[in-house]
């Protein structure tokens, strides 16, 4: 893979010249050719200009990276290149030789310079290469660092080039006697050198996790991550750029939640010790029913804080974004999931779930459908909690997605003009008269801290109680809406009804003073004409005329939060309702009751969330 580096290489250079003191993994094959030319032990090998010799030519990648290894490079070409002037010092440093790419940050001290060169294949990108880069800055600084403070650096030169030369005498002398192969001054390098057993590590922590937590002379700790490697131990096979988990973390809002992909125990090592503190207090307020507000809340911390720190967790693999878990939470089965029969969380579901099978729980997942339309009040609560791990398992693994209602203005002169009628299911669902969803979001519920998912329906804390729903029953794209609708049906047709009916009286001319209370109810009716003439005029005349059609427009309380959405930009298509009841303080009820009034010139639709969507898609 072009994440994986290829090698890491140190070179130094002072007024005993340049020199190559390591480089791991280390092979002696580019050495072999020059040896056996030798003729005698003390021969010597005539050599042109090292930058002049042609390098070896390849014509494809696995020609000139054998095994994912450099080769063809001599450890005097290696020398020459990277122990650059004094003026390329402390900067950025990048080479491509055929199908190797070389990134470092040069770094001059004291007359010494110091090169940590990381090989690349040169197909990396340029968010691999800048990560790599500044690894072998943090490199550099660290170790000036513990060169000012205790020599370390020099003592660590010292032993490894003491150790290249007595090698190099003792394969001169008995090189008829025993094979070079035998005589490697890396391997006692290694054996013997703390800063070259260091940058093992390193290589090896790149390979497999792409995550650093290396204590240089035990004393300077590097933290580092490397998140195009990191973010594959969750998603096999798909390259998460810095720049994407950027979009993601600038998108970030207090209504988001955060999900933890690791255990507890982690996710302090890649904290420094300053910030552990911090880190402590938002785990101990963690909940994946919880908004991050709400955390911050618990935590006593300041809501940029519990950014920062969640988009730390987040570039290092350990978590991701999501929407707090609650009953009108709808999902689909992810279209990239690693669902197949050899599939390993098969079995890892299987473990984790006893007697539960991760195809047959997941296809209740094949349409969108909410949490709620799976679950019934007469269920026992342990089984709405095993549902609530089940499927934030299943979130952890990527094998969800979560959809989103957005909403689109799109007025006509002819209503909805074959857009979806809710009449049809209003009719369906009336006899649900406080049965309904009423979802809330998590903000206007508190989850207190001894709960957990095990304490049986946490779901029910931030929604009300769900009908119950035969699962045979398949959720539409609007279902979830029509389900809240239902009980506000009748009241609904009351208030049209009521409005229409004062507008024709007062327009007749006719006033009745029957009651005492015609003249005030005309009174006020002129008042409500007046004001929704005013409202209407924040439309354009196409839309007004089409706005000014629909029953609910003669409703003054009904159109004014219409129009205060519309003015506020949430009906273009980009902010979905949860957004909306956050930043609108309006409960899940009012927002879809409105919907519905003013179906005919607003259109919803279901999607991911962008924000988070960014995160584990490749477009």
């Amino acid at each position: 893979m072009e994440v994986n580096p290829l090698s890491i290489i140190l070179v130094k250079s002072d007024s005993k010249g340049d020199r190559l003191l390591f480089r791991y993994p280390f092979t002696i094959k580019s050495n072999e050719s020059n040896q056996k030319k030798k003729r005698h032990p003390y021969s010597l090998v005539t050599q042109e200009d090292i930058l002049q010799s042609p390098l070896p030519q390849t014509s494809n990648i696995h020609q000139g990276i054998p095994d994912c290894q450099l080769s063809g490079f001599t450890d005097e070409v290696l020398s020459t290149l990277f122990a650059v002037k004094p003026e390329l010092c402390n900067q950025k440093f990048e080479l491509k030789v055929n199908d190797v790419r070389f990134v470092a940050h040069p770094t001059y001290m004291q007359s010494i310079l110091i090169n940590i060169v990381f090989a690349l294949h040169a197909q990396a990108s340029y968010s691999i290469v800048k990560c790599y880069y500044e690894l072998s800055k943090r490199l550099g600084h660290a170790l000036v660092y513990e060169e000012s403070r205790v020599g370390y650096l020099s003592d660590e030169m010292k032993l490894m080039a003491k150790i290249h030369d007595e090698i190099a005498t003792t394969s001169a002398e008995n090189e008829l006697t025993f094979p070079v192969q035998s005589l490697s001054a890396f391997d006692l390098i290694l054996e013997q050198s703390s800063l070259a057993q260091c940058l093992k590590s390193i290589y090896h922590d790149l390979c497999t996790t792409g995550l650093l937590n290396t204590t240089i002379n035990q004393w300077v700790t590097l933290s580092f991550c490397l998140p195009h490697k990191a973010h594959q131990a969750h998603k096999k096979g798909i390259i998460v750029e810095p720049e994407k988990i950027d979009r993601c973390l600038q998108s970030l809002k207090p209504y988001h939640g955060m999900l933890l992909l690791v255990d507890l125990t982690e996710l302090l090592d890649c904290v420094p010790p300053s910030g552990a503190r911090m880190l402590l207090q938002l785990i101990n307020a963690y909940n994946p029913l919880k908004t991050l507000q709400n955390m911050a809340n618990e935590a006593d911390l300041a809501i940029n804080h519990v950014y920062e720190l969640v988009g730390h967790l987040v570039y290092w693999a350990k978590a991701t974004i999501i929407y707090p878990l609650c009953e009108t939470n709808v999902y689909v089965i992810a279209p990239d999931a690693a669902l197949h029969t050899q599939s390993p969380l098969v079995e890892k579901f299987s473990i984790k779930f006893p007697g539960m099978s991760l195809f047959e729980v997941i296809s209740d997942f094949s349409l969108p459908t909410s949490i709620g339309h799976l679950t019934t009040p007469l269920q026992h609560p342990t089984r709405q909690g095993t549902l609530a791990q089940m499927v934030l398992w299943m979130l952890q693994h990527h094998l969800l997605m979560q959809l989103h209602t957005y909403v689109q203005f799109m007025p006509t002169d002819e209503g909805s003009n074959g857009f979806y009628d809710y009449s049809e299911h209003n009719n369906e669902i009336d006899d649900a008269d406080g049965d309904n969803v009423t979802g809330q979001l998590d903000s206007e519920s508190s989850v207190s801290q001894d709960d957990d998912l095990h304490a049986g329906s946490l779901l029910s804390m931030s929604s009300q109680p769900i009908p119950m729903v035969p699962n045979t029953s398949r959720r539409s794209i609007t279902d979830e809406h029509f389900s809240e609708m239902a009980d506000s049906t009748i009241s609904d047709n009351i208030v049209v009804k009521r409005s229409s009916s004062v507008k024709s009286h007062y327009s007749s001319g006719s006033l009745s003073t029957e009651n005492g209370n015609s003249l005030q109810d005309s009174l006020a009716s002129i008042e409500d004409e007046e004001k929704i003439k005013e409202l209407l005029m924040a439309f354009q005349e196409p839309e007004r005329s089409a706005i000014r059609d629909l029953p609910a427009a003669s409703s003054p309380e009904d159109l004014n939060l219409m129009v205060r959405l519309y003015q506020a930009g949430y009906f273009k298509g980009e902010h979905h309702l949860e957004e909306i009841m956050y930043f609108e303080n309006l409960r899940r009820s009012q927002l879809l009751q409105l919907l519905d009034k003013f179906r005919d010139v607003l259109i919803i639709y279901e999607t991911e969330d962008p924000a988070i969507a960014t995160l584990y898609t490749q477009t």
